[in-house]
């Protein structure tokens, strides 16, 4: 069995169904304008995953809410990985939970590269923490950032929002963006048509990611308000509150891995 297709006509957790069920053994190879990824099923169950740093089960959740790409089924490509432990049912349904909890946790952690920082309620403020509260805890010194701390942690970026939501709500941790991140000094010194030019590029970034989606609207509307202050004498800053805007919508549309995928890509544009 050999087919390929895109994700915008059929939903990544429908094409894995679909040949799970004839118990194949094979690779899901999957391509959208900025990452590639891979899904190795055995006997029509899923063993193994990556895309960029992930692995295994969080590989499949990054995977499954891509709105756009393409994918091909390759039959008989098989790996000696096996970094999946649950069923597809289990995974595919873990799929769809993490998706809806990211559009909570989204509203008060807008991005994963922001750095989390202890208010001064913090220290007047009497409190027991989890075990897993404490392994955050424990790693924040106001110069990492979200994606920081999974890392040295060894979880993924969506693990640490939920055990730092609780602690934002509280008003015991808040967030604060790491401008270098940007390349916040590189804006500064841009001729008005370089930051115009680059903020034709950041647009272009945004709509490859957003394409398709329902969201993509914001993109257009900020992109235009962008250039509306450009005009009005606020280039630097009218481009970075787009980076920031446009980052958030992603973040919040596609997942915190998406959203850094955006990042990254700006920062190469601004950099060559």
């Amino acid at each position: 069995m050999a087919f390929k297709g895109s994700l915008k006509e059929v939903p990544l957790p429908d094409i894995i169904q679909l040949v799970s069920v004839s118990g194949k053994t094979g690779a899901f190879v999957l391509e959208s304008p900025t990452q590639s990824g891979e899904i190795y099923l055995r006997d029509g169950e899923m063993v193994h995953a990556h895309v960029g740093k992930l692995r295994g089960e969080d590989a499949v959740y990054e995977l499954a809410i891509w709105q756009e790409g393409d994918f091909a089924f390759q039959a008989g490509q098989s790996t000696a990985e096996h970094t999946i432990k649950k069923s597809n049912t289990n995974l595919l349904m873990e799929a769809a939970r993490r998706i809806d909890e990211w559009q909570v946790l989204s509203k008060r952690i807008p991005s994963t590269h922001l750095i989390p920082v202890f208010t001064n309620q913090s220290s007047s403020t009497s409190i027991s923490f989890t075990p897993q509260e404490w392994s955050v805890i424990c790693k924040i010194d106001e110069r990492r950032s979200i994606d920081e701390i999974a890392t040295a942690l060894g979880l993924s970026a969506f693990e640490v929002c939920k055990l730092l939501y609780g602690l934002v709500t509280a008003g015991l941790v808040e967030l604060r963006e790491a401008l270098g991140q940007l390349q916040a000094e590189r804006l500064k010194k841009m001729s008005p048509p370089e930051l115009a030019l680059a903020a034709r590029g950041i647009h272009e970034q945004a709509r490859a990611l957003l394409s398709g989606h329902e969201r993509l609207g914001e993109v257009e509307a900020t992109t235009r308000r962008t250039q509306s202050e450009m005009e009005s004498g606020r280039g630097f800053d009218a481009v970075l509150d787009m980076i920031r805007s446009i980052e958030q919508v992603i973040s919040s549309a596609l997942g915190p891995n998406q959203s850094r995928v955006f990042l990254e890509r700006v920062n190469q544009q601004l950099s060559g």
